[in-house]
């Protein structure tokens, strides 16, 4: 296809118009459906196996910029616009964020999709249409407030399929009706699908805020990802939305097998079903209720699922292991009920050890322990990090992991490369041309190959030259889009950009930033500046986590009307932080904030994007973070702070003796700790913000601490002041940034999938 011909001849057809002569709006719209006619235009791969890839969360970005390139045309398409005096990130600008995911779950789903399609394996993803997404963050006088996310127009990228399932409520049927989204696989040649189900009729959006009736069914089963769950109502509507997912995703799986040829009894052989976390996991009972209904005996069906079930575990929080009430079971989807209850009776048959029970509690009191189900009637059961994996095995799970220790298997978590380097770091990406060839983007473990430069003084000088053009490049996007926030180009950016959660530990980043504040008030000035940048939403009903932000906000204003303080610290809080933010930010960082309490966190994907764009990691030995060490080596990363053991054990002292464990009092006392602490409601922190909210957060950490922030707190300034000292030495620095880009490439998601394909799935 002559792609400047078609795209003149989209400008005429939809506006009338040469293309030099259409608007960023207009060229964004020709483009879009340019790209849909490619992608259709894709065959979906062929194989007897599938994989359906279940997932609450689809964090995919824009998708102009990434589809240009995984259907082969980014740069020809990037010369027209030049001709017509436009850019591709100016026209990309136009485009709305898919608001179908949060964190590091829905963005790390994203990247599976595009790396199943790019290695041309036969797998599409299922998940939800969510109209608003988690929502839109708006700051108001240092505190969170959050407002609907509408990002669906007339045209975007879903695709009306006209199929449609009735999903069986308590209170009734509900139609579901099927929405594609196409993911063309980068050098395959095929296009995938993400799968989403809709209502037939979505309500509109909350007339204030995100606040509306959970009780208005069915028309709020797609409204916002995760509702509010403080209340029985925001329970209750979880429950139905997961269901409503993976009954109607059942649904499509049995009739795509039936029009593949296949008979139900052998579904096992034609289909591996990914549940990703445990949202998903009602598919098994649902599954099991399909096939009986279809012919098949319990045993029949109870095997054939046990067969086609994979689980992959992200959180070792017991919070995040989902447990329904059955009363909400029995109330959203009745029919389950019997079958969840004969799945329990059959493993508690099995295995007398109450732990692993599915059921649990006494009557009126029963929940179902959607994990236990997933680990019971799956047939691999994963982690995301080698030390995550670990824990899960001889920790959280052990009871399981004895029964089943064959089904246990780590498979670490990856990134698209392609589209972290290349769509937001397009500089870096034609260096790394240059030194190891293009091929690093189909076998990233060619960036090996730039350790051949360690000591080439140009290729160094390049890569400071491209960090400080995408550090001025993120400062005039600061000016521009965060209310004129400017950033200083020349000071070190210190980024942590995450979900906002007491174990991820923003709170003891905010107490390095006092800590600074405080010793340049006492005329210690530092050798250079700093700007520490977060982004994060916190959840609606999470108070503490509104705290924290609350906090760090407040700091920003009291540093920012501080004359002595301002030239050599800066604080900047993205609000609304999403993957476009993402990927302006990442490409400008000096130094990853990686800082979650150790044992915490299952693994992280932010590191690994940032150690690909040449930032170097101050971190706990947690998650991904312990291999990120392990390939890199000790002199390029900073690591601190008490280890995953000793945090556990320190966990199993407090739970046997609540005086016993961690004592944040203790810590609180420190001499080097209390001043930080207790800065919190001085006043001119109270004159600036909420002391409500300060003296809870305070309290907090004093008499709580749960996630241990003041037990590594001063191991963590040391440890920082140490990254930013070493900073000075600039060639020593590009050298850790080379051998940081250079070890990156383990961390492909192109290198997951393969391995989740060799030990799980077994598509051919």
């Amino acid at each position: 296809m002559d792609i400047k011909q078609r795209m003149q001849e989209l400008s005429q057809a939809k506006y009338s118009r040469e293309l030099a002569q259409c608007g960023g709006e207009q060229l964004y719209h020709v483009l879009l459906q340019l790209s849909q006619e490619l992608a259709q235009a894709r065959p979906a791969p062929a194989g007897e196996r599938k994989l359906y890839y279940f997932s609450a969360e689809f964090l995919i970005g824009k998708l102009l910029s990434n589809n240009l390139l995984a259907l082969g045309i980014f740069d020809e398409v990037s010369k027209v616009l030049a001709e017509c005096g436009h850019t591709l990130s100016a026209v990309e600008d136009v485009e709305p964020e898919p608001s179908l995911g949060n964190g590091g779950l829905g963005r790390l789903a994203a990247c599976f999709l595009d790396s199943i399609a790019a290695l041309g394996l036969n797998g599409d993803g299922v998940g939800l249409n969510y109209h608003y997404g988690l929502f839109e963050q708006r700051f108001h006088r240092s505190h969170q407030y959050e407002q609907p996310n509408p990002w669906i127009e007339d045209e975007s990228w879903l695709i009306p399929t006209g199929v449609e399932f009735e999903v069986p409520f308590g209170f009734g049927g509900v139609k579901a009706r099927l929405l594609d989204i196409a993911v063309p696989g980068a050098h395959s040649g095929i296009a995938n699908r993400l799968h989403l189900f809709d209502v037939e009729n979505p309500a509109p959006a909350p007339a204030d805020g995100i606040d509306f009736d959970k009780s208005d069914l069915p028309a709020r089963l797609t409204s916002f990802l995760y509702p509010d769950d403080s209340d029985e109502a925001g329970r209750l509507l979880r429950v139905y939305q997961q269901y409503f997912m993976v009954s109607a995703g059942a649904q499509l799986i049995l009739k795509e097998l039936e029009e593949r040829g296949f008979d139900p009894r052998t579904i096992s052989d034609h289909v591996a079903i990914q549940i990703n976390d445990t949202h998903p996991s009602m598919v098994i009972p649902e599954l099991v209720r399909l096939l009986t209904a279809r012919g098949l005996s319990m045993d029949e069906a109870v095997a054939q699922v046990s067969r086609t079930c994979a689980y992959t575990n992200h959180t070792i929080l017991a919070e995040a292991l989902e447990k329904w009430p059955l009363t909400f079971i029995e109330k959203v989807a009745p029919q389950l009920v019997p079958i969840i209850r004969e799945l329990d009776a059959r493993a508690k048959a099995a295995h007398s050890d109450p732990r692993v029970a599915i059921i649990q509690g006494g009557a009126g009191r029963e929940v179902v322990h959607m994990a236990h189900m997933d680990i019971h009637y799956g047939y691999s059961v994963n982690g995301v990090a080698a030390l995550h994996t670990d824990i899960l095995k001889n920790s959280e799970l052990k009871p399981f992991a004895d029964i089943y220790p064959a089904k246990f298997n780590n498979k670490t978590n990856g990134v698209t490369l392609r589209r972290w380097l290349e769509v937001c770091n397009p500089q870096l990406a034609s260096l790394l041309d240059e030194c190891v060839g293009t091929e690093w983007r189909t076998d990233p473990t060619r960036l090996n190959k730039l350790m051949d430069y360690y000591n080439d003084s140009a290729v160094l000088d390049r890569l400071l030259e491209i960090k400080a053009a995408n550090k001025r490049r993120a400062s005039d996007l600061f000016i521009r889009d965060q209310y004129g926030i400017r950033l200083d180009p020349e000071a070190v950016f210190d980024i942590q950009v995450k979900r906002l959660h007491e174990y991820k530990r923003q709170q003891m980043n905010a107490l390095y930033v006092i800590h600074k504040y405080l010793e340049i008030k006492a005329g210690r000035i530092p050798e250079r500046p700093v700007t520490v940048i977060f982004g994060a939403k916190a959840a609606p009903a999470y108070v503490m986590a509104k705290n924290i932000i609350h906090l760090i906000l407040c700091l920003r204003r009291l540093i920012e009307n501080d004359p002595q303080v301002r030239p050599w610290l800066h604080v900047a809080m993205v609000e609304n932080y999403n993957v476009t933010w993402a990927e302006r930010i990442i490409p400008a960082c000096d130094i990853s904030e990686q800082i979650s309490l150790a044992s915490k966190e299952a693994s992280g994907t932010g590191n690994m994007k940032f150690m690909a764009n040449g930032a170097v990691t101050l971190g706990t030995l947690d998650g991904a973070n312990v291999e990120i060490a392990e390939l890199v080596g000790p002199d390029n990363i900073y690591t601190f702070g008490a280890g995953s053991n000793y945090v556990i054990e320190l966990y199993d002292q407090k739970a046997k003796d609540s005086s016993k464990g961690y004592q944040s009092r203790v810590y609180y006392e420190r001499p080097a700790v209390k001043p930080l602490v207790d800065f919190l409601l001085s006043p001119v922190m109270t004159e600036l913000g909420d002391e409500a909210a300060l003296k809870a957060l305070q309290n907090d950490m004093i008499n709580k601490d749960w996630f241990m922030a003041l037990l590594d707190v001063e191991a963590y300034i040391a440890a920082r002041d140490r990254a930013i000292a070493d900073y000075g030495d600039r060639t020593a620095w590009a050298r850790k940034m080379l051998v940081n880009i250079a070890r990156s490439g383990f961390f492909s998601s192109d290198r997951t999938i393969a391995e989740y394909n060799r030990d799980i799935w077994n598509l051919k």
